[in-house]
């Protein structure tokens, strides 16, 4: 079916306009910064982000800086697909004379150890506890890292885009309007003179198409064919990645996509663990506090008789099924150090923060004490809360 075009097609920028764009957008600010770094996900749009301002040095079309930092951040959750080639890419760029590297959490921050050592329950909406972890704090660090070395401060270029998503757009729109954001040129953000870095997002402006014209059919311009292979996750579709089943987003589309493909077809058992991480979230599997605890300022918490972390069954019960599901998949979702640290957080009876082991058990029945003011009313027998 043919579609309609609009009045204003003709007025759409092409591809070759994004690029004049984020160009100035690139002149305009990066002659500002003697160092620059990009914050690389493996995804469609950061993949475009790196290979652009690569491009963009080695082809002269912009001053190179004293240094260029590529640091991709490396959850251990990543796609299969998109690990490898954010591997391959990142060995291209090292070829190239760029500073290329993984950004790893902490071990003890890691997904699973973090989840099945340390005993928290599986991230939600409600408790996004693994953005943080996984990568704000890693990449803070290594960015830390870089302006130490560096001795300046950084642009830090990251490949957000209009149209990713409504939330997203709204904080865009709301940068661009104060300060010296200016969307036309792309996303650019001040910070105080002692923070590590500013931030421009070149890319800003491009369209969907774009990315994927750039990508696919523009790689004897760009020069890294790595990138080709994100085809087996997002085609040339509107496709949101983020973690393997990430259990912040209702649906995996993207995993269903994948193991759809004969090549990777194997990957099928992944989608077994949105299904383990509810499994795990039920009370029978946690603690909870019996009482309602009292807060610094001596009065009770509202949720005191909250559901809490993982006891070592459900730990036990959850490493030996992630351990089956990886295997069966062939991908590395817990290596053999994770797992030792996980069985010595085991042994050490460690809990988190606020916790000791010795509350109930959250299926246990138990009398429902609610907060009224300042007093404590009891209504007997509460059964099988899930809260």
């Amino acid at each position: 079916m043919m579609q309609r075009q609009s009045l204003f097609e003709s007025e759409r920028n092409t591809l070759d306009d994004s690029i004049e764009l984020s160009l100035a957008s690139l002149r305009e600010y990066g002659e500002r910064y003697p160092h620059w770094s990009v914050a690389y996900s493996g995804g469609k749009d950061s993949s475009a982000s790196v290979t652009f301002v690569a491009w963009a040095i080695k082809s002269g079309n912009v001053p190179a800086p004293k240094s260029l930092s590529v640091l991709y951040a490396d959850t251990r959750m990543e796609y299969p697909p998109l690990y490898a080639t954010a591997m391959e890419l990142l060995a291209a760029l090292r070829a190239d004379g760029f500073d290329a590297r993984v950004v790893l959490p902490a071990l003890d921050e890691r997904f699973y150890v973090y989840m099945l050592g340390l005993g928290v329950p599986p991230p939600t909406n409600r408790f996004r506890w693994c953005t943080p972890k996984l990568k704000v704090q890693p990449m803070m660090d290594a960015l830390q890292s870089v302006r130490e070395s560096s001795g300046e401060k950084l642009l830090s270029i990251t490949g957000v885009r209009m149209g990713e998503s409504a939330a997203r757009d709204q904080r865009i729109a709301i940068s661009c309007s104060r300060d010296t954001g200016e969307c036309g040129q792309g996303w650019f953000q001040v910070t105080p003179s002692e923070a590590v870095a500013d931030t421009l997002a070149p890319l800003l402006h491009w369209r969907l198409c774009h990315v994927y014209d750039w990508l696919y059919f523009e790689v004897e311009r760009h020069g890294y064919p790595q990138v080709i292979n994100i085809a087996d996750v997002y085609g040339d579709g509107d496709v949101r990645t983020g973690c393997i089943a990430c259990n912040l987003a209702s649906k995996d589309e993207a995993l269903r996509r994948v193991a759809h493909q004969e090549k990777w077809h194997r990957l099928e058992a992944l989608l077994e663990l949105k299904p383990l991480y509810a499994e795990l979230k039920m009370a029978k599997w946690r603690l909870r506090k019996g009482t309602p605890e009292v807060n610094k300022d001596g009065r009770y918490a509202t949720n005191g008789q909250r559901m809490g972390p993982l006891t070592f069954e459900g730990r036990a019960y959850g490493l030996e099924k992630v351990l089956d599901i990886q295997r069966r998949a062939g991908v590395d979702l817990i290596n053999a150090e994770e797992e030792a640290r996980i069985r010595e957080l085991w042994e050490l009876g460690a809990w988190p923060q606020g916790w000791s082991g010795e509350e109930i058990g959250a299926a246990e029945m138990i009398d429902l004490i609610s907060v009224v003011g300042d007093e404590l009313v009891v209504q007997p027998l509460l059964v099988g809360v899930e809260g």
